[in-house]
């Protein structure tokens, strides 16, 4: 099958990206497919190509920071140009399946999704309007609490519309910890823990005040407890993995960076604990809109009482050797390269 990669993008997660599609290039020509590796944002978008069956590629690391915003900003122009017309859109209309390695920002929100859909091209993973539904947590949060998935208390601010912090989340502060974070964006970038008002206003401020201007924050009580993922890849849903922190937050360094985290699969817990978490993943799944021909992967974590919480639903995880979702796909006796086939016969099928 002729594939092409989507990876890279103009996102903060656009590291981790490059990262992905290059290991998914050596699993799909471990399988047998011819594959171009294409990043939409770069000023050359084919970095490699076209691969045939047999040949090996490397990869590349992850860097310790994502992208400035400045920097960003330039990439999403080229992204745009580039899947909007010219030499990749036609790369992308020629291919007989695109993978999206993808992950935040326009990969990951739907606009990659919409403009493929609008094109004709056929993909990996969700639609655009499930994307878009698991993006933005405030709206995702409801969605999973009223299908019966547990979800914390939270508080959706705009900092920069008002110099009043809001009564919610004063009520929240007084009450203990919280977590700040953009209510839009991937993998823990500009997640913050607060212990006073004040620190929570200092942060607020930084963020009104910064390079993105305008941004919505939630605000939600810090979970004390142990952390957990679930992969769902179609309607199958995998192994529990345990993420042991030595940070208190999950954030971008504690994720990409070695030696920050450790991730156990399966996870060692009861096991009516770990029927409760994979329920909940599969009908977070459910609730959001991904079909049978998606995956995605639901994040939860536990409050001092050891009562899980889930925080997010990811429409396009980590796809790294060394990710969670083949870290889970690992438990489930597949190899790396049989979770990509799957996820390659989940679009085709």
């Amino acid at each position: 099958m002729r594939v092409v990669v989507l990876c890279g993008g103009e996102s903060s997660e656009r590291d981790v990206s490059l990262a992905s599609g290059w290991s998914v290039t050596g699993a799909l020509l471990e399988r047998g497919h011819e594959v171009v590796l294409v990043d939409p944002a770069a000023e050359v978008p084919v970095l490699a190509g076209p691969l045939h069956p047999g040949e090996v590629v490397g990869g590349v690391a992850v860097g310790k920071e994502p992208p400035s915003l400045a920097e960003r900003h330039q990439l999403r122009r080229r992204m745009h140009a580039a899947l909007t017309g010219g030499p990749v859109l036609e790369l992308l209309r020629g291919a007989e399946l695109v993978f999206l390695a993808l992950h935040g920002g326009w990969g990951e929100d739907g606009h990659v999704q919409a403009l493929l859909e609008m094109a004709g091209v056929r993909f990996t993973g969700a639609g655009s309007a499930a994307c878009a539904a698991a993006w933005h947590k405030g709206r995702a949060q409801a969605v999973l609490g009223a299908a019966g998935v547990p979800v914390a208390e939270r508080v959706l601010w705009r900092p920069g519309a008002a110099d009043e912090v809001p009564a919610g989340v004063k009520r929240l502060v007084e009450a203990g910890p919280v977590v700040v974070k953009p209510v839009a964006d991937g993998s823990s970038v500009s997640v913050h823990r607060a212990d006073s008002l004040a620190e929570l206003a200092r942060l607020a401020r930084a963020a009104a005040e910064g390079p993105s201007g305008d941004v919505e924050l939630m605000v939600e009580p810090f979970l004390a407890g142990r952390e957990f993922t679930v992969p769902v890849v179609g309607d199958q849903v995998l192994p529990v993995v345990e993420i042991e922190l030595t940070t208190p937050l999950f954030d971008y360094t504690a994720k990409y960076q070695s030696g920050a985290v450790s991730e156990v699969c399966p996870a060692p817990v009861p096991d009516a604990f770990a029927y409760c978490l994979q329920e909940w993943a599969l009908r977070a799944h459910q609730a959001l809109g991904f079909g049978s021909d998606a995956y995605s992967r639901t994040d939860f974590r536990c409050d001092a009482g050891g009562e899980p919480v889930c925080l997010e639903v990811n429409a396009l995880p980590g796809l790294t050797t060394t990710s969670l979702l083949p870290l889970a796909a690992s438990g489930s006796g597949w190899a790396y390269s049989g979770l990509v086939q799957r996820i390659v016969d989940l679009a085709t099928r």
